[in-house]
């Protein structure tokens, strides 16, 4: 057998001829691309019970909005398309028609004809795999990267007909769903930046390893939780927020990540532009952190993102290695502020030439990128590995031939030192708390909050052991 996906079209005409699904089609600002391929397919009136587009914002509202104000294109939008079908779908039908039923919805903004928007929409489904039980749901975000509407709308209906083939074929194995998401297209010309799937067939999906694996798998470049945990569209979860993105390995939390987090966190409240309501921090990871030995350790990276949880904190995995990628990527949503919180040593190699051999200006190019408008770095103070002499921004020795770039960015106050911090805390290591773990030395637990030393207990995160010695 020929490991290339199946077409569009062949996938199409095999939901065709299968009299186990029926279901409606509703689609809202990109077209009926996704009905478009199932009618040229063939034998469409074997899968499709209705399609409806409902181009005009007026019939949108009165079909799907009952009189509440909101986006056209939203995620709450689609729910309420998918309500809407799916409650009407079963209720005429369910009593004559021996099959499982789905309503498939997307509201989609795709390029204007000055090309001045962001190409964006929202995916989901709703149904059955058992004969009148209860409904399962899916929903994606994406983004539609190409630079005319007409491929976008292509895009569109490629991506559609994979999402519904695969609730059917592939809902019993989450990492093949995901990627056959993209049978067919390419990163360059979608991306899909949060799914979530729930129902009584899909409880044993974890939403957060799923949406990791988005990362993972290249089809998006960053994902979100909440403090609770929960999958988050970025545009959503960062439109006009002032943002404090700490980047780290969280493993595990220590009492200096707690008073970095703290110490940064009352340097912004002091910022002008400062307001607790659109104000959040964020604690970043690259995947180069949690694919340390090569592979992806999914206990790993679920107990960082539980114990950040755990600290009120919320979470996003990216696969930026360069800070200024992290900035360019925050830079692309409407947020107003940016802070970039950096421990000393860490900032140290964000000045080694070797990091920026791809940019034909050098560091030049990349502080370029990096300290934009609305961007400013707050350094947290450390020690020297072997001298131990506490090194600040005050004192500390940067590269001859760019000491004055960073006279310049300290004197404009893009670089900010944190002062109010605890020195005790320095000399604190999320490697030196592994190591005393895997050795079993219970000192480590003076080095750890009490909450997260009672939850690295309870799940047996990184590697602890209840026989570890008390001596």
């Amino acid at each position: 057998m020929s490991d290339e996906p199946l077409s569009p079209n062949n996938k199409a005409l095999r939901l065709n001829l299968d009299d186990s699904q029926y279901g409606t089609l509703a689609e809202i600002g990109g077209g009926q691309e996704v009905a478009r391929v199932f009618f040229k397919a063939g034998g469409a009136s074997g899968t499709i019970a209705k399609t409806i587009s409902a181009y005009d914002k007026s019939f949108s509202d009165e079909i799907y909005n009952w009189g509440y104000p909101g986006r056209y294109v939203s995620e709450t939008r689609v729910d309420k398309m998918l309500h809407r079908e799916y409650t009407e779908l079963t209720g005429l039908l369910e009593q004559s028609k021996d099959t499982c039923f789905f309503a498939f919805a997307n509201s989609v903004e795709t390029l204007n004809y000055s090309k001045s928007n962001r190409p964006h929409g929202w995916v989901g489904m709703r149904f059955q795999l058992e004969k009148r039980s209860e409904p399962n749901h899916v929903m994606l975000h994406v983004r539609l990267l190409e630079n005319e509407s007409h491929l976008q709308q292509t895009t569109l209906g490629v991506l559609g007909v994979n999402l519904i083939y695969a609730v059917y074929n592939y809902y019993d194995r989450p990492n093949t769903f995901l990627s056959s998401l993209m049978d067919n297209l390419s990163p360059d010309r979608v991306q899909i930046t949060m799914v979530r799937m729930s129902g009584p067939e899909l409880s044993y999906v974890d939403n957060r390893l799923l949406a990791v694996q988005l990362v993972n798998n290249g089809m998006t470049h960053a994902i979100m939780f909440d403090r609770y945990g929960n999958v988050q569209e970025p545009d959503d979860m960062l439109y006009k927020k002032n943002v404090l993105a700490f980047r780290g390995r969280f493993r595990p939390i220590t009492y200096a990540t707690l008073d970095i987090i703290r110490s940064s966190f009352r340097i912004f409240k002091r910022d002008e532009d400062y307001q607790k309501s659109n104000t959040l921090t964020m604690c970043e990871i690259t995947l180069n952190h949690l694919t340390d030995e090569g592979h992806f350790n999914e206990k790993d990276f679920l107990d960082r993102v539980d114990q950040l949880n755990k600290i009120g904190q919320n979470v996003m995995i990216s696969d930026f290695r360069e800070f200024y990628k992290l900035v360019q990527y925050f830079s692309q949503f409407r947020i107003k502020n940016l802070r970039l919180v950096l421990g000393l040593s860490t900032f140290l190699k964000v000045l080694d030439p070797q990091y920026y051999h791809d940019l034909k200006g050098g560091v030049l190019e990349a502080f370029g990128k990096l300290f934009t408008r609305n961007m400013k770095m707050y350094i947290y103070p450390s020690l020297d590995p072997e001298s131990g002499k506490l090194l600040t921004t005050k004192n500390v020795r940067v590269p001859g031939d760019l000491e004055y770039l960073y006279r310049y960015l300290v004197h404009n106050r893009k670089i900010l030192g944190i002062d109010d911090y605890r020195e005790k805390k320095l000399s604190i290591f999320s490697g030196d708390v592994i190591k005393r773990i895997d050795n079993k030395d219970p000192s480590w637990e003076e080095m750890v909050p009490k909450l997260i030393v009672n939850t690295i207990k309870r799940k047996k995160m990184f590697g602890y052991s209840e026989d570890i010695s008390q001596e």
